[in-house]
């Protein structure tokens, strides 16, 4: 049986790696970014009205309105 012989790595391949993957890693912190800032605007907005949801009780049928308002953070 043929055995799989692992290709030997230079050192300039290992640190071309290395900075390939450090650029990959900053680039996905610089989207991880953006993402948790367009999440923060948006409940910012929702926060700043009410929010109602209405429940029909699978039980009785009766319809439960609950109310929920948020407030900004100061500073």
């Amino acid at each position: 049986m043929a055995q799989k012989n692992k290709p030997r790595v230079t050192e300039g391949e290992s640190a071309l790696d290395f900075e390939r993957v450090k650029g990959r890693l900053d680039m996905l912190d610089h989207r991880l970014d953006n993402i948790d800032s367009m999440v923060t605007a948006v409940a910012e907005r929702v926060l700043k009205q009410p929010i109602t949801l209405n429940i029909t009780c699978p039980h009785c049928n009766k319809n439960i309105e609950i109310s929920i308002l948020g407030s900004e953070k100061p500073g």
